[in-house]
C-alpha cells in the first residue's frame, strides 16, 4: 500500500510537466501559424493598397513642332494652278516621326536630301511641285495664296498633333517669283476628316502670298487697251464720216487684244475685273460707232442739224458715260482689295 502511494505521488510531477510541454508545444505551433498567415496577408495588402494609390497613367497624342522655311517659289502657272517650291523642313518630337510619315496634301516632293536625323530633331531639304487653287476675279490685279499643305500619313488626331515651330518658319529675302511679289508668309493648323464620324488628321498649312506686280500690270494688260479708248474718244471730234472705219480698226484691235489676254487663264464661272473693263471698252467703242453710222446717215441726207446735234450729243455723253464706268470699276476693285 505505501509503495502503491509512492508510485502515485512520484508519477504526479511527470505528468505535470509532460501537460506543460505540450501546452507550450501547442502555444508555438499556434503562433507559428499566426505569423504565417500574417506574412501572408500583409504583402496582398500592401499590394492592394499601392494599386489603390497609384495614379492612372494616361498617354495623349504625340506633339509634333513643325517648321517651314521657304527658300524659292518658280513657275507659278496661273492656268494649271501649280507651281514650284523648295524648302527646309523642320521635326521636332519625342516621337521619332520623319517625313516618311508625313504627306503632302497638295503635290509632292521630287527630291528630299536629309540634313539632321536623330531621334528627337529631323532637318531635311525638299523640292516640290505643289498646286493652288487660283481666284481670278480680280484678274490682272490678282493675288493668290501658295500653300504647303502637310498631314499624317496614318496618324490620327488621337495619335499625333502639329504645332507650328515659329524659330524655323519663314519665306527668304532673296526668294523670287518673276512678275509677282511676294507678301509673306502665314501658317496655321487645323483638323481634317476624311468619313464622317471619324477620328480627324491634324492638319499643318503654310501659306505663301503672292500679289502680280502693278507697273507690268498697266503696261502689259492696260496700256493697249487705254490708247485704243483714247483714240476712239478723240476720233469724236472728227465732224466727218471717215471716224466710222477709224473706230472699226479700235474694236477689231480691241478684241484682238482681249483675246490674246484672256488666253493666258483657264475659263471661269465668273465675270473678271478684265471682263468687266473690256465690256466697258466695247460700250464704249460700240457708241462711237453708233454715232458715226448716224453721222454718215445724216451727211448723205443732207441734215446738217441732225449732224450738228450728233456731234454736239456724242461728244458730250459718250466720254462721260464711259469715264464714269472705268472710274466705278476701279473703285469698286480698290475697295474690295
Amino acid at each position: 500500500m505505501l509503495v502503491l502511494s509512492f508510485m502515485a505521488f512520484t508519477s504526479f510531477p511527470m505528468r505535470f510537466f509532460t501537460g506543460v510541454r505540450l501546452r507550450k508545444r501547442g502555444s508555438v505551433l499556434l503562433l507559428l501559424l499566426v505569423l504565417s498567415l500574417l506574412l501572408l496577408i500583409l504583402p496582398v495588402a500592401a499590394d492592394s493598397g499601392s494599386s489603390a494609390a497609384a495614379p492612372v497613367v494616361t498617354t495623349g497624342p504625340h506633339v509634333v513642332y513643325i517648321g517651314v522655311y521657304v527658300v524659292d517659289v518658280r513657275q507659278f502657272s496661273v492656268g494649271d494652278g501649280t507651281y514650284s517650291t523648295n524648302f527646309y523642313l523642320s521635326l521636332r518630337s519625342d516621337a521619332n516621326i520623319s517625313i516618311n510619315d508625313l504627306e503632302f496634301m497638295n503635290g509632292h516632293a521630287t527630291s528630299v536630301s536629309t540634313i539632321t536625323d536623330t531621334p528627337g530633331e529631323k532637318d531635311y531639304r525638299v523640292y516640290a511641285e505643289m498646286t493652288a487653287n487660283p481666284d481670278l476675279r480680280r484678274y490682272p490685279f490678282d493675288n493668290h495664296t501658295l500653300p504647303i499643305i502637310i498631314e499624317p500619313t496614318i496618324l490620327t488626331e488621337k495619335d499625333l498633333v502639329f504645332v507650328i515651330d515659329g524659330n524655323n518658319t519663314g519665306l527668304d529675302d532673296e526668294a523670287n517669283l518673276p512678275g509677282w511679289s511676294l507678301t509673306g508668309m502665314s501658317a496655321e493648323v487645323t483638323n481634317r476628316t476624311y468619313v464622317e464620324g471619324e477620328v480627324p488628321y491634324s492638319r499643318v498649312t503654310f501659306s505663301n502670298g503672292i500679289e502680280r506686280d502693278t507697273a507690268s500690270t498697266l503696261l502689259k494688260f492696260f496700256l493697249p487697251i487705254t490708247l485704243i479708248i483714247i483714240v476712239s474718244l478723240a476720233s469724236l471730234l472728227m465732224k466727218t464720216s471717215s471716224r466710222l472705219g477709224l473706230n472699226g480698226s479700235m474694236f477689231l484691235a480691241a478684241v484682238l487684244i482681249h483675246w490674246r489676254i484672256a488666253d493666258a487663264i483657264p475659263l471661269v464661272a465668273y465675270a473678271t475685273f478684265l471682263d468687266l473693263f473690256m465690256i466697258i471698252t466695247y460700250a464704249t467703242l460700240v457708241m462711237v460707232c453708233v454715232s458715226g453710222i448716224l453721222l454718215l446717215k445724216f451727211t448723205e441726207d443732207k441734215n446738217s442739224r441732225r449732224i450738228e446735234q450728233v456731234n454736239y450729243w456724242s461728244l458730250r455723253i459718250i466720254p462721260a458715260i464711259s469715264i464714269s464706268f472705268y472710274i466705278l470699276l476701279f473703285v469698286v476693285l480698290i475697295v474690295s482689295g
